[in-house]
C-alpha cells in the first residue's frame, strides 16, 4: 500500500498539506492507473509500479484522522507495516527536500501521528516533502492549509516527481536504497 496522505475537496487541493495526494496522483498518471473507486473511507486505485502489484490510497477522513482508514484498507488487503508506505508533508524540511525513513516518529505531523496510533507501530516507510521555505511560520495550520505561491510551484512539481520516483525506487530496491538515493534537495530549493 502506498498511501499519500492529505485532506479531501477542491479547498485543500493546492495546499502544502496535500503534498501526498499529489504524489500519489502523480503514481497513478505513471501506472495509468484509471480512475480509482471508494473503500473503507478512502480514494483506492489498484497500479503496477516497478513491476509490483500496489495499492495507492488517498485517505477520505481528513489528515488528522487518517489513521482510522489506512487501518480498515491494510486489514481489509492483509497489508502489515512492512507492506506500508506513507507520504507526507513536512514543515522542517526546507521546500524541495525529500527525506525518506523505514522508521521513526511522526514529528509533530498529526497524519503520521493517526497512522502510528492506529498501527501500533512506527515500523513503516515514509517519503517526507519539505513545504517550508525560511523561517518556520508562527501559525502553522495556517501555512500548511494555504496553497503554495505561484513562485514555488516548479520545485513543488519537481519534489512531486522525485518523491513519485523515490516510491518506485523503494518498491524495487527497497527502502535503504531509495534513502541513498532520494533524500536530496530539488533544484531550486533554497
Amino acid at each position: 500500500m502506498v498511501v499519500g496522505l492529505g485532506n479531501p475537496g477542491e479547498r485543500y487541493k493546492r495546499t502544502r498539506h496535500n503534498l501526498g495526494f499529489m504524489t500519489v496522483d502523480a503514481l497513478a498518471a505513471i501506472a495509468a492507473a484509471g480512475h480509482g473507486r471508494e473503500e473503507d473511507e478512502s480514494w483506492v486505485v489498484e497500479a503496477r509500479l516497478a513491476g509490483e502489484p500496489v495499492l495507492l490510497v488517498k485517505p477520505l477522513t481528513f489528515m488528522n484522522r487518517s489513521g482510522a482508514a489506512v487501518g480498515r484498507l491494510a486489514e481489509r488487503h492483509a497489508a502489515g507495516p512492512h507492506d506500508l508506505a506513507v507520504i507526507v508533508d513536512d514543515w522542517a524540511l526546507e521546500l524541495g527536500r525529500l527525506r525518506i525513513r523505514e522508521r521513526g516518529s511522526h514529528g509533530g505531523h498529526n497524519g503520521l501521528r493517526s497512522v502510528m496510533e492506529t498501527l501500533g507501530t512506527d515500523e513503516f516507510a515514509r517519503i517526507r516533502c519539505g513545504i517550508r521555505r525560511g523561517e518556520i511560520p508562527e501559525d502553522l495550520a495556517d501555512y500548511v492549509l494555504a496553497p503554495f505561491p505561484p513562485e514555488d510551484v516548479l520545485v513543488v512539481q519537481e519534489m512531486v516527481g522525485l518523491a513519485a520516483a523515490a516510491v518506485e525506487c523503494l518498491l524495487r530496491e527497497g527502502v535503504a536504497a531509495a534513502m541513498n538515493r532520494f533524500n536530496v534537495s530539488a533544484r531550486g530549493a533554497s
